[in-house]
């Protein structure tokens, strides 16, 4: 029998409990110990992005906050491949620097952007588990970077042309081996096995030990949250299981053809065709569309869809992506939450 988890998972934690301001400080122990510096959260702001015109590009977040320093820092959790990731970031970091510019403001009222992104699956190649990513302007003849004048120094109240633009930082969990060598290790250590080691001293896990433990959670909330948890493994397992018919499927298309475009097809009907069943499958056991939604990535228009065609539905694939996809991936790419 599995043993149960002592603690809630973080990406549940962060939709569920560290919204409240009374549980601030579990979040800003995990930003001090990643960024290196002390962060006090002002405010949690609004996590999904409003379409300004009919078409427009929407992100949902898992959470955006604002800290002391006037920074706004985005935090994503992903489970399921999505091989358009790092333009993912991209624009949900855009769209944040757009979304806080007063109109009218001058361009140095842009706010600084922290995009971090917590991973359960293996974007790009690297075996490191904690990626940084800044803008730096390096002399193409002379390799020298390019600094801040004084003036812009005194002006701007920065240091360097990277502490204008986005920064981002990568959290590759399962690349961890489970040794923590400092106080940051701690924290990855509980984000991939959700249980926090005796005498573990990073900021914030002592308060995270006490207040995200399942067995202080309420029944019906330990229910939602055993049904979410027991859904996300079944939600990954068939993600996992597509992929690898996928890429069979793709690879001899590929060798039939001779042409990449056959594998990324196959790529793309697997997954397809899983976020599609899943849904379904979670339908008839009556889960909500909200859990639905947050697990999957589809709309609740999506869902409702398969919602009322289940009983004639061959092909679910097919009808899903004449919706234009999941808005977790908000445009299907050829390769590919």
């Amino acid at each position: 029998m599995k043993k149960q988890r002592k603690l809630v998972s973080f990406d549940w934690a962060i939709k569920r409990l560290l919204r409240s301001k009374a549980n601030f400080d579990i979040l800003e122990g995990f930003l001090s110990e990643l960024l290196g510096a002390e962060i006090r959260i002002l405010a949690l702001l609004e996590s999904e992005s409003n379409r300004d015109y009919h078409g427009q590009r929407s992100n949902r977040l898992d959470l955006k906050v604002a800290n002391h320093k006037n920074e706004i820092i985005i935090i994503e959790i992903q489970y399921e491949h999505e091989y358009d990731y790092f333009f993912r970031m991209m624009f949900a970091a855009s769209k944040a620097v757009c979304e806080h510019l007063t109109e009218g403001a001058a361009y140095s009222a842009a706010v600084k952007v922290i995009s971090i992104n917590i991973l359960y699956f293996d974007l790009g190649h690297g075996d490191d588990y904690i990626y940084h990513g800044q803008t730096v302007f390096t002399g193409l003849h002379r390799h020298d970077e390019l600094t801040l004048s004084s003036e812009q120094r005194r002006l701007f109240k920065q240091a360097s042309p990277r502490d204008i633009f986005p920064e981002y930082y990568l959290i590759k969990v399962n690349n961890f081996n489970d040794v923590a060598k400092n106080t940051l290790d701690e924290w990855i250590y509980f984000l991939k096995n959700e249980e926090i080691k005796p005498g573990s001293k990073a900021k914030g896990l002592q308060q995270a030990k006490s207040r995200l433990d399942i067995m202080k959670l309420s029944e019906a909330e330990r229910i939602a949250y055993n049904r979410y948890s027991d859904d996300l493994h079944y939600q990954a397992s068939m993600v996992e299981s597509s992929y690898g018919l996928g890429k069979l499927d793709g690879r001899e298309e590929g060798r039939e053809e001779g042409r990449e475009e056959g594998r990324e097809e196959g790529l793309e009907k697997g997954r397809l065709e899983t976020l599609a069943q899943t849904a379904l499958k979670m339908l008839s056991k009556g889960i909500s569309t909200e859990v639905i939604s947050d697990i999957t990535g589809l709309t609740p228009e999506q869902i409702e869809t398969l919602r009322k065609d289940s009983n004639s539905v061959k092909e679910p694939a097919a009808r899903y992506k004449a919706t234009k996809g999941p808005k977790s991936s908000r445009k299907a790419s050829k390769t590919q939450r």
